[in-house]
């Protein structure tokens, strides 16, 4: 078991953990949510013994291996195979041992030992999971220096994964990775033995592998049963009885108030009035559940244009003369939702790069709309903007001519109003910073939004923000992305970017991942218009869901907020809101009982709402 004993760390003078207490379950899968800076984090390298907390422990049982990837990738001349194969030091150590020793007592001791950890099968092991990974033959054998970034930290998963730990701690695994090796990881996972504590904002990725949630909000830690969606369920619960709790104190606040105000003065009733100042002081604010500005994503709907946007014929398209992708065969409509599929290093960059005419076809045609404008999302613009300057600037700069207004309109679509809008770029997070790229990139309404790689800064709850807001866009979507959530509620085509061109994938996302897997793909007998129709209705249904549920959450919040108003009124009418004030104490309990009638049918459409989009998912 692992035991998170009131565990508290500060940084910089805040607070990061406060009193963070959870007794996970020995061989439980645990999923470690929170928003962005919330200190999933922090809590992690104190599980693993990297970060000394102000106070509290995080205990394992004496002698448990803890599993963790380091912040420095691997490099050197040594191989991906070499370097996976040295991450189990026993088997290293006792391997050496066998080669010296000359004790036959030893070695039996040795080879016993080196049978019993399944040593003789390890190259194989390691093989297979760096090719789970994304590593061919070849490239297992190359030197790690020979790799980007990102592939040298594959390396250093596949480390951890072949030492097999005790207790794995995954720290975003699937940050480096792209849809294939997701899959891989998730089906290794699932066979996982020992305890597993990950952290990671793919709702999908969380459903498939894990058996518990721990939440990390305000510096506590709360333990859920079950998977992402069942802890989703039980949070919105939460927040209702929260909702309504609030609403109770504030009348109850607002009748002591009252009482000490009016009886404080009077010998005879002092008492009882301190004796409710008193309850007054004690009494615990309930926090009001905030408007987050984070999860705000909004994308200007382009003029309307004549399809095709593009049609590629024959194309090919590279660098320095040399073709990275031949034989294109693509058309592209302003209704479209395409996501393109495929290993990294196929050509997915490369052929969106090419859609956003930031590369020129080698050979073959391609034609364009003259009167489209793309919008071109990388991780690279969220690297390159400028951290001296502020998001009011930034679109300052890119929207010239615009007028102050304009700009600031721009920027409060994705969340940067007020004082956020002047916030230096360098003090904004990863998720903030994403979603400033995404403003400057869509300032001018384009016609069609290609996005490569969009979540790998964003929680969960801003992906669902992306996720809705992509599909009340009405221009075309081309995306790469490896989180499968959001792939299967934006794209209505599949294309596969392999064996050196791009083609459509005639199946579902279900078909592609049994596909990858090596499993059987699923086959409805319909062809590729009917397969686009029958996902198109399916998107549409799920819209509509959505935009039902959110209503009814909204009309239901709406009037929960009026009742309170009315409570207010009626415990103190000088505290009233100004409309309320001239109201009698009939009238007021008129319309309280009319709304609690209609708080309970917007109770009913919310439920009704969220229950079918519930069987849509299932």
């Amino acid at each position: 078991m692992l035991s998170l004993n009131a565990i508290t760390v500060r940084l910089g003078g805040r607070t990061i953990l406060d009193r963070a207490s959870a007794a996970l379950p020995p061989g439980s899968r645990v999923g470690l949510i929170g928003r962005n800076g919330a200190g999933k984090s922090t809590l992690v390298k104190v599980i693993a013994g990297l970060l000394e907390p102000d106070g509290g422990s995080a205990d394992m049982p004496r002698g448990a291996r803890i599993g963790y990837i380091a912040q420095e990738a691997p490099h050197g001349t040594a191989t991906p195979f070499d370097t996976v194969l040295a991450a189990d030091t026993e088997r290293a150590a006792l391997m050496a041992e066998a080669e010296t020793s000359e004790d036959p007592d030893r070695l039996g001791d040795l080879y016993e030992r080196l049978i019993a950890i399944d040593a003789y099968t390890a190259p194989a092991r390691v093989s297979q999971i760096l090719l789970g990974l994304g590593f061919d033959e070849d490239m297992q054998a190359r030197p790690l220096d020979s790799f980007s970034g990102g592939w040298k930290m594959r390396v250093a998963l596949a480390a951890l994964l072949f030492s097999a730990p005790d207790l794995l701690l995954l720290d975003e695994p699937s940050n480096h990775l792209d849809l294939e090796a997701v899959m891989w990881l998730e089906d290794f996972l699932k066979s996982y033995k020992a305890t597993i504590v990950v952290v990671s904002h793919e709702r999908d990725f969380l459903n498939n592998i894990v058996d518990h949630i721990l939440h990390l909000q305000g510096g506590k830690t709360t333990l859920y049963v079950g998977g992402y969606d069942a802890f989703e369920r039980q949070r919105a619960e939460r927040m209702a009885q929260i909702a309504a709790a609030k609403a109770n104190q504030d009348a109850q606040r607002a009748k002591l108030q009252d009482y000490v105000a009016r009886n404080s003065a009077r010998a005879s009733t002092a008492k009882q009035a301190q004796s409710r100042a008193k309850m007054l002081a004690k009494m615990q604010p309930i926090a009001e559940l905030a408007n987050d500005p984070s999860l705000s994503f909004g994308f200007p709907d382009p003029d309307k244009l004549r399809p095709p946007l593009i049609t590629l014929d024959m194309a090919a398209v590279g660098y320095d003369e040399v073709p990275i992708l031949k034989r294109l065969n693509l058309r592209l409509d302003p209704d479209d939702r395409i996501a393109l599929l495929g290993r990294n290093g196929n050509g997915k960059t490369t052929l969106a790069r090419l859609l956003a005419a930031q590369l020129a076809p080698m050979d073959g045609g391609m034609a364009a709309s003259g009167k489209m404008k793309v919008g071109y999302f990388t991780q690279y613009q969220v690297e390159e903007l400028d951290t001296g300057d502020t998001p009011l600037e930034h679109m300052t700069r890119v929207m010239k001519g615009a007028s102050p207004a304009a700009v600031r309109a721009q920027l409060g679509r994705f969340g940067f109003s007020g004082d956020k809008a002047t916030t230096l770029v360098g003090r904004l997070s990863g998720g903030e910073r994403a979603r400033l790229a995404l403003a400057l990139i869509t300032r001018d309404a384009p016609h069609m939004l290609i996005l490569d790689e969009p979540t790998n800064h964003l929680d969960v709850d801003a992906r669902e923000a992306l996720v809705q807001a992509l599909n009340d866009y009405t221009g075309a979507v081309v995306i790469v992305s490896h989180d499968r959530h959001m792939l299967e509620l934006t794209a209505d085509r599949l294309v596969l970017v392999d064996g050196g061109t791009a083609r459509e994938f005639d199946g579902s996302l279900d078909d592609y991942i049994a596909f990858i897997l090596g499993g059987p793909a699923k086959a409805d007998g319909k062809g590729k218009k009917g397969d686009k129709r029958a996902r198109d209705e399916a998107r549409e249904r799920d819209q509509a869901l959505r935009k039902q549920a959110k209503s009814a959450e909204a009309e239901l919040a709406r009037l929960t907020a009026e009742r309170a108003a009315i409570d207010r009124a009626m415990s103190d009418p000088r505290a009233a809101e100004p409309a309320l004030r001239t109201l009698g104490m009939g009238e007021l309990s008129r319309r309280r009982g009319k709304l609690d009638a209609r708080i309970e049918e917007a109770e009913s459409a919310w439920m009704e709402a969220s229950e079918a989009l519930e069987a849509v998912a299932a």
